[in-house]
C-alpha cells in the first residue's frame, strides 16, 4: 500500500442515541467528515509537505458526490468524552469519472475497525450536467493514496 491518511474525528455528545452507542448514521457523518479532510488537505507526495488536498487540480465548477456506500460494522462505537475516533482512509480503486475511498474507523489506538467501509465519489462538472473524466493530474494525486479495496465482509449467496 502506498500512502494512507490518518485523521481523529471528535465524538460529539449529540451523536449518541438512546443506546448509548454513536448512531449509524453519525458514524457515516464521521466517515464522511474524515473524507472531506482527506480529500481537501491531506498532503500531497512530492509537494514538500503541503496540505492541498488529493482534489487540489480539480478544475471549479466540478464536485465530487457520494455515488455509492458500503459500511460494514464490526464492533459497538460508544461516545467516550474527549476520545476522538481514530479514521484511516485511502483511495482503494481510480476509474474514468470515479474512484473508490477505502476508510477504517477505530475507537482507540491498537484497536480492530469498529467500522469498515468503501464510498465510490462521482467526479460532477455542474455546468455540463455530467461526470468529469479524471485528468492525469488528479489521476496522480489519488493514487499516491492507492490502496487495497476495504475488507468488506462477504455478501451471503442467496
Amino acid at each position: 500500500m502506498a500512502e494512507v491518511f490518518e485523521c481523529e474525528i471528535q465524538a460529539r455528545l449529540r451523536d449518541v442515541n438512546l443506546g448509548g452507542h454513536v448512531d449509524n448514521v453519525e458514524a457515516i457523518r464521521v466517515l464522511d467528515e474524515a473524507r472531506l479532510l482527506f480529500l481537501r488537505f491531506a498532503p500531497v507526495p512530492g509537494l514538500g509537505g503541503e496540505q492541498p488536498g488529493l482534489l487540489r487540480a480539480v478544475p471549479a465548477g466540478v464536485s465530487e458526490l457520494v455515488g455509492a456506500q458500503r459500511v460494514d460494522y464490526h464492533a459497538e462505537m460508544r461516545f467516550v468524552p474527549f476520545q476522538p475516533f481514530l479514521v484511516r482512509l485511502w483511495v482503494s480503486h481510480v476509474g474514468r469519472s470515479s474512484f473508490s475511498v477505502a476508510s477504517e474507523l477505530r475507537v482507540e489506538v491498537g484497536h480492530d475497525p469498529a467500522l469498515v467501509a468503501e464510498t465510490t465519489m462521482v467526479l460532477w462538472d455542474g455546468a455540463a450536467g455530467r461526470a468529469w473524466a479524471i485528468d492525469g493530474d488528479v489521476r496522480q494525486d489519488l493514487t499516491s493514496y492507492a490502496g487495497a479495496p476495504a475488507a468488506l465482509r462477504a455478501r451471503p449467496s442467496s
